[in-house]
């Protein structure tokens, strides 16, 4: 979490923010909290292995999501529909054995939640079981109220999910920017829906960022962006796309910070080149 205003050393001592000087030992769900009320943005990356989870823990970041983009890139599905619990359970064990501050949060996907209450329960509590995780995420608003208020009962944290719902693509016709219009309306009670369920925060996907903005103001609870905008409490991105893994089309709210598919595309060439030519490997590389 980046500071935005100045903070009191007491506040350093309880909100996440910033880096290697950070003292804090494990962000909490208060620590969300405190951010709002504080004006401290939070920030959120996906990650899908231990590799990405350390170097993305050490840099600072609060939460990482293990989300079921993982359909999309891990395990090379179309859509995020296929992912099933028993595939994401090793991604998000191996993500909150590798962070030692970041709040790691288990998506559940898609007909893990949706049927009843005592699925959603279940599911959770074998994410929470058998992964480390400290949370969970789930989509939909007034739809999905109930789950989320049996699983906060049960003792599980959720961060919510509303706006375009990937797992609903489908009935919503595509990757369409919701919240626009009379959908404002419905954006508003889906966020109180989910906030009065218990959830300790919601992710907006695809949201003007007026309507984000309205919706974060209406909450006490952080509102997390998904390309919802600058307004929210905070900022969530899939990582491949952020540092240029991720090859054909990006979504317009990412900001690409790094190119590491070119990278490595380079370092392979060159490896390549180095074993045909007898270049590779050395004597410096050789017993």
């Amino acid at each position: 979490m980046t500071q935005e205003n100045s903070a009191s050393s007491a506040m350093r001592e309880e909100a996440p923010y910033g880096g290697a000087t950070q003292n804090l030992k494990r962000v909490r769900t208060r620590h969300f909290a405190n951010a709002k009320k504080n004006g401290i943005k939070i920030t959120g990356l996906t990650s899908y292995d231990q590799l990405t989870a350390r170097i993305f823990d050490e840099a600072g970041i609060d939460f990482l999501l293990v989300g079921d983009s993982a359909g999309n890139n891990v395990f090379g599905y179309e859509t995020t529909l296929p992912v099933t619990v028993d595939e994401l359970i090793p991604l998000v064990r191996a993500v909150a054995g590798a962070a030692s501050r970041a709040f790691v949060i288990a998506d559940m996907p898609f007909g893990s939640y949706e049927a009843n209450t005592r699925d959603a329960v279940h599911t959770a509590i074998r994410m929470m079981k058998e992964t480390g995780a400290h949370a969970v995420k789930l989509e939909g608003g007034i739809r999905s109220a109930d789950q989320i208020r049996h699983i906060v009962d049960a003792g599980i944290p959720v961060m919510a999910h509303i706006g375009f719902t990937p797992q609903s693509e489908h009935q919503l016709g595509g990757h369409v920017i919701q919240g626009r219009g009379a959908g404002e309306d419905q954006l508003l009670a889906d966020a109180k829906a989910v906030e009065e369920a218990g959830a300790f925060a919601v992710v907006l996907e695809m949201v003007p960022a007026d309507a984000a903005a309205k919706v974060t103001a209406a909450l006490s609870i952080p509102t997390i962006s998904v390309g919802a905008g600058p307004h929210c409490d905070g900022q969530l991105l899939v990582w491949t796309d952020w540092a240029g893994l991720t090859q054909g089309r990006i979504p317009k709210f990412v900001k690409q910070y790094a190119q590491i598919g070119q990278t490595l595309r380079d370092a392979a060439t060159a490896w390549k080149s180095d074993v045909e030519n007898g270049e590779y490997p050395g004597p410096e590389n050789s017993y």
